[in-house]
């Protein structure tokens, strides 16, 4: 197919789609003639992951490269692929120098997750995102120690082996890659969007009616 057919399956625009082969997030179509190419199901496929990592996603073009180039390597380890998958969606790396209390946090956090017997690497970066939110919520004096987190920890527990456990370990390397990717990445920000649709529906039925 051409180009312009390759927006209109996608519904991504010719202009997306041009950058995103500059970028090298695509690989090239078949040249047919001067600046003509050919595209096929695998260029169609991989626009709809890019479109999904950069929408529901909300990742960067740098995010999207770390992710695709992961799922490209035929030697990377799956649980490898699953922390390029949590880099890419956690924050940036913090080059400064954290405060006291955000230390005293984070290593709260780490007595925590031992606690849960959790394996997760000591440089994972959702150790730090935990020990920051525990450090504001200490701040706000809305919290003592780590475990105000059990409940989501018991919660995100249940979920995750619900998800890992529906990676098809005896599918193509390439389905296994990207069931895990878009486990991630998709399924993180409707897990947000869930909780809060959950947390408007039981404001109402707590809060309407209740006098101004």
């Amino acid at each position: 197919m051409r180009i312009s057919e390759l927006e209109r399956v996608t519904g991504v625009p010719v202009a997306s789609i041009k950058y995103y082969l500059r970028e090298g997030l695509l690989p090239p179509g078949a040249t047919t003639a001067p600046n003509q190419a050919d595209y096929g199901d695998v260029h169609v496929h991989r626009v709809r992951l890019i479109r999904a990592l950069r929408e529901v996603g909300a990742l960067g073009i740098a995010q999207v490269r770390a992710i695709l180039a992961a799922i490209d390597d035929a030697d990377l380890p799956l649980h490898h692929l699953l922390g390029v998958a949590h880099r890419a969606l956690g924050p940036a790396i913090d080059t400064g120098s954290p405060a006291d209390d955000e230390l005293e946090a984070r290593a709260d956090v780490d007595l925590f997750l031992n606690e849960l017997g959790w394996k997760v690497g000591a440089d994972a970066p959702a150790r730090r995102t935990l020990g920051d939110a525990l450090a504001a919520l200490r701040r706000l004096g809305r919290a003592g120690g780590a475990e105000v987190f059990l409940p989501y920890a018991e919660a995100a527990d249940g979920i995750a082996r619900r998800e890992l456990s529906r990676v098809p370990i005896d599918a193509p390397r390439a389905e296994m890659v990207e069931g895990v990717v878009v486990g991630t990445v998709v399924f993180e920000t409707a897990l947000a969007a869930l909780r809060r649709l959950a947390h408007e529906h039981y404001s109402a039925l707590r809060f309407e009616g209740q006098p101004e």
